[in-house]
């Protein structure tokens, strides 16, 4: 069995219709694969709203007071409900729910649907119940209880802690739940049999009086009796063991570590924790195998959460429901694998990216499984997003947005360098086909990549045939909050060259950049030969022999070091990069 929708009405930010709940209308709904699952997305985008919902419908293995506070309930809201639906349950998960599952009587596929309504009245909490959905209401037992429990790794998890013996460890838990120590051929765990020989052995120590006054008993147990006698009864005396004979005990006194590790650190104690875990999850028995782990990048730096995930992703038999917001990890999964799912949680609602939410199609999905870098898998952290297609734009575009008296940092926007006109996969990781939009603002900057003739004139029917093979295969018209930004002719450096605002700042460059190329280079007034310059550039353009990063690297120098505002009015010819800025600074 595993977790296939999670609907949520008045929990925490996920309310809407005035508070109203209808069954047929969920506030929020989510759905998961069997097998990982990774909710994405910036602070406070809902990723652990949706991680404790769960976790108060089926509870945990962890020793975790887990139960329904004031701000679970929405703004003004005095009921909330969740719903938790699992499917495919096998015949023996089956048999463990007898009158709570529900069969479909044309498919014959059980499925289980877990329900919590919460109610507040005068500032207090009502009493609830989590009750199963089969027609009726059916309040779940004890035994059920347990077999519906979680594996859960919270956010701020210390590990050195949760695996230190002591009492309830959570090593212990673990340890407790392995057919190794239930009782043997002998009625009991094989390790109170142990230690029940040790203790035996112990007490033989303690209690041998070999030596007269200077014996083992004389030297300790006898002095300690003196004063029990004396403070408590003359019928009392010690007994010394390593620990109670029971397995419980026993196992509270293991503490887990890696062979020959000195002072390890939070991140391998972190590593060593969920390997753990996943002991606990795979172990032979009953029992729902579901892993929650919040922030699973926590304490872990880039390489060691590559290999985690690596890991996380080879196991068959768990459900995995993560959140993060690591772009190491988001490059790393593998959307395109059925078995996997990326959950962005944005605006109060979610936005998943599997197999025909989206406008990706299967090309677009390999493409990504290849290129979607650290870098790049930053569009899923921010408030919006710049897409370009080369070094220069990427240089360029936060320098004039500072000039401009936009920051993109505080705007909390990305540049997504594509490195190539690939921008169409990308972009379309944000165009639904669920009939949703998500209001995350997208420019796309490109060249137009039309060349001129040999007088430098423009094909209009071929521009034309451009930009509409361009916005078709971009589809923005369903997509609003995406918008296309080209350039008005032929490249950036075109763009800028025709630049009345940056056009002198272009040649400065170039000059500099390119300074053994004649027809580069100024008078001795500062002076350039506007047409001599042009033809260079084209020619430069077209045999790529243009030094693009080092002059646009240049121009960012200089456009620094200006006192002023640049003026751009609406004709000029690199205005679009302006547009584009203000587009996701809204």
């Amino acid at each position: 069995m595993y977790l296939y929708e999670l609907r949520l009405w008045n929990f925490r930010k996920y309310s809407k219709n005035a508070g109203v709940i209808d069954e047929a209308d969920p506030h929020l709904v989510v759905p998961f694969t069997k097998g990982l699952n990774v909710l994405i997305g910036e602070n406070d985008s809902g990723k652990t709203a949706i991680i404790d919902a769960i976790k108060l419908v089926t509870k945990t293995h962890s020793l975790e007071w887990i139960h329904l506070v004031e701000s679970d309930f929405s703004k003004n809201r005095d009921h909330l409900r969740i719903d938790v639906l699992f499917k495919d349950l096998t015949d023996i998960e089956a048999a463990h729910l007898p009158d709570k599952i529900v069969i479909n009587p044309e498919t014959g596929d059980v499925s289980l649907h877990l329900v919590l309504e919460g109610t507040r009245s005068a500032g207090r909490i009502l009493p609830y119940e989590v009750k199963a959905l089969d027609g009726t209401m059916k309040t779940l037992s004890a035994d059920e209880k347990e077999f519906l429990k979680s594996t859960h790794l919270r956010a701020l998890r210390d590990a050195d802690y949760a695996l230190t013996a002591k009492k309830n460890s959570r090593i212990s838990q673990i340890l407790m739940g392995h057919e190794l120590f239930q009782d043997g051929a002998s009625g009991k765990a094989i390790f109170e049999q142990i230690m029940a020989d040790a203790n035996t052995r112990i007490k033989e120590w303690f209690t041998d009086e070999k030596g007269g006054s200077n014996s083992n008993k004389s030297q300790i147990k006898d002095v300690i009796d003196t004063f029990i006698k004396s403070f408590l009864s003359d019928s009392y005396e010690a007994e010394l063991t390593i620990s109670d004979s029971n397995i419980k005990s026993i196992l509270e006194t293991i503490c887990i570590g890696i062979k020959d590790g000195m002072n390890m650190g939070l991140g391998s104690m972190n590593r060593l924790f969920m390997a753990a875990e996943l002991l606990h999850l795979r172990r032979l028995g009953d029992g729902v195998k579901l892993c929650l782990i919040e922030e699973l990048e926590a304490h872990l730096h880039p390489q060691a959460q590559m290999k985690v995930i690596e890991g996380i992703q080879q196991e068959a038999d768990v459900q995995f429901i993560l959140t993060t917001h690591s772009p190491n990890l988001a490059s790393k999964i593998k959307i395109s694998n059925d078995n996997t799912s990326v959950i962005l949680c944005k605006d109060c609602d979610v936005y998943p990216l599997i197999k025909g939410k989206t406008k990706l199609d299967a090309k677009d999905y390999k493409f990504l499984e290849n290129f979607l870098d650290v870098t790049k898998a930053n569009l899923f952290f921010a408030k919006g997003v710049i897409i370009v297609e080369g070094w220069a734009e990427e240089l360029l575009i936060p320098v004039l947005a500072d000039n401009q008296g936009k920051n993109l940092t505080r705007s909390e926007v990305s540049i997504v360098n594509v490195g190539s006109t690939a921008y169409l996969h990308y972009a379309r990781i944000l165009m639904r086909n669920d009939g949703k939009t998500i209001d995350y603002p997208v420019s796309i900057v490109t060249d137009f990549d039309v060349k001129p003739d040999d007088k430098f004139i423009f094909n209009q029917d071929e521009e034309k045939e451009r930009l509409t093979n361009i916005k078709n295969s971009l589809s923005c018209g369903t997509s609003p909050n995406i918008e296309l930004y080209l350039a008005t002719h032929w490249t950036l450096e075109w763009c800028l060259f025709h630049s009345d605002a940056l056009g002198n700042i272009f040649m400065k460059s170039c000059e500099k950049i390119h300074s053994k190329t004649a027809e580069f280079k100024s008078d001795e007034n500062g002076n350039f030969n506007w047409k001599s310059f042009r033809e260079k550039l084209a020619e430069k353009l077209k045999n790529r022999s243009l030094d693009k990063v080092a002059i646009a690297s240049e121009m960012c120098l200089a456009i620094r070091n200006l006192s002023d505002k640049l003026e751009f009015d609406l004709e000029d010819t690199a205005y679009y990069l302006i547009d584009a800025i203000n587009h996701v600074c809204r």
